[in-house]
C-alpha cells in the first residue's frame, strides 16, 4: 500500500512537472504582446526674419502639403534691402571693370599733349633765363627780374615732371593691389545682395512636410520676431508606437523585429510595423505603462516604426503590440 502511495506522488510530481514545462514552453514561444501609445512628430513653424505678418493661410486642422505657402510678411522692408544691394554691386561692378581696363586711349592722348605742352613752356623758360642771365652779368635788369626768371624755369620744370608721371600712370593701367581691392569689393556687395534676397525669400514661410495643422498662434498685422512660432504642425510620417518591455523579456527582441499594432478603433486590421530602436539604458516603469511585473521593475524602452500610418493613428492613443519572431533572431543578433 505505501507502495502505491509514493508511486501516485512520483507520478503526480511527475506530471505537474511536465505540465509546468509544458505551460513555460508555451508562454516562451508565443509572441510577445506589450502596451504602448503612439507618437508622432510635431514641428514648430516660424520666420527667420522678423516683421509684420500680412497672410495667415491655414486654420487649426487644416492639412498641408510639403511646400504649401501657409503665411507670409510684409516684403516692403525686405525688397527695399535687396534693391540697395543691387545698386551697390552695380557700383562696385563698374568699378572693377573700370580698374581692368584701364585708361582709355583718348585720356592717355591727352596726357600725352600736356608733357608735350610743359615741354615747350620748359624750352622757353630756359631760353628766357639764359638770356636774363647774361643780361645780369651786365647789370642790364635788376636782380628781382633776374630772380622771376629762374622761377619760372624751375616751376615750368616741375610741371613737366608732374605731366610725365601722369602719362607714365595711364599707360601703366591699374595697379594690382586696386584690381583686388576692387574684386573683394565686388564680393562684399554680391554676400550682402545673397543675404538680402535671402531674407527677402523667408518672408514666405512654407510648409516643410505634409501634415495637419493643430496650432495657428498668431494672426494677420501681429509683429513678430525672428524664430517665434506661428503655426504647430502635427507630421503624417513618421510614426512610431512608445512602448517599454520587462528586463525578463529583453533577450526575446531585437533591432528589425516584426511587429503588429492593433488599435482599440480596428482590432481587425493591425498595422504592420518592426523594431526600430531598443534603449542601451534601463528604467523604471513610468506610471502610464503597464506590464506584467511590478511596476518597480526595470524596463527598456522600445520605439516600434509603424510602416504605413494613416490618419486614424492620432498622439497618445494607446495600442497593443504583438512582436513576431519570423527566425532571423539569430542574424539580426549577429
Amino acid at each position: 500500500m505505501k507502495r502505491l502511495i509514493l508511486f501516485a506522488i512520483i507520478l503526480l510530481v511527475a506530471g505537474g512537472g511536465w505540465f509546468g514545462y509544458q505551460k513555460w514552453a508555451s508562454q516562451k514561444h508565443e509572441p510577445l504582446k506589450i502596451q504602448g501609445n503612439v507618437d508622432i512628430r510635431q514641428v514648430n513653424l516660424g520666420f527667420r526674419v522678423s516683421g509684420r505678418i500680412r497672410e495667415m493661410q491655414f486654420e487649426e486642422g487644416d492639412p498641408v502639403r510639403t511646400g504649401d505657402l501657409i503665411a507670409l510678411l510684409d516684403e516692403g522692408p525686405y525688397q527695399d534691402q535687396v534693391n540697395l544691394a543691387k545698386a551697390q554691386l552695380a557700383q562696385s561692378t563698374a568699378n572693377l571693370t573700370k580698374a581692368i581696363n584701364g585708361s582709355r586711349p583718348q585720356e592717355i592722348d591727352q596726357a600725352r599733349a600736356q608733357v608735350a605742352q610743359a615741354q615747350a613752356n620748359v624750352e622757353n623758360a630756359d631760353l628766357t633765363f639764359q638770356r636774363e642771365s647774361d643780361l645780369r652779368k651786365t647789370n642790364a635788369i635788376s636782380k628781382q627780374e633776374f630772380d622771376n626768371a629762374t622761377a619760372a624755369r624751375d616751376a615750368n620744370r616741375a610741371q613737366l615732371r608732374s605731366a610725365q608721371a601722369n602719362l607714365a600712370l595711364l599707360e601703366a593701367g591699374s595697379r594690382r593691389e586696386d584690381i583686388d581691392a576692387a574684386r573683394a569689393q565686388v564680393q562684399h556687395d554680391q554676400a550682402n545682395l545673397d543675404t538680402a534676397e535671402l531674407n527677402l525669400s523667408d518672408c514666405r514661410l512654407l510648409a516643410p512636410t505634409d501634415g495637419v495643422i493643430i496650432t495657428r498662434a498668431l494672426e494677420p498685422g501681429a509683429i513678430v520676431a525672428a524664430g517665434t512660432s506661428v503655426y504647430s504642425l502635427s507630421l503624417y510620417s513618421p510614426v512610431w508606437i512608445r512602448t517599454y518591455v520587462d528586463e525578463g523579456d529583453l533577450g526575446r527582441i531585437y533591432p528589425g523585429m516584426k511587429a503588429l499594432v492593433y488599435t482599440d478603433t480596428n482590432p481587425e486590421k493591425p498595422y504592420q510595423g518592426q523594431i526600430g530602436f531598443i534603449s542601451p539604458v534601463a528604467e523604471f516603469t513610468p506610471k502610464t505603462v503597464e506590464t506584467r511585473e511590478l511596476r518597480a521593475d526595470l524596463v527598456f524602452r522600445l520605439r516600434v516604426v509603424v510602416q504605413h500610418p494613416d490618419r486614424y493613428l492620432r498622439q497618445g492613443m494607446p495600442v497593443t503590440v504583438r512582436l513576431i519572431d519570423d527566425g532571423t533572431s539569430k542574424t539580426a543578433r549577429d
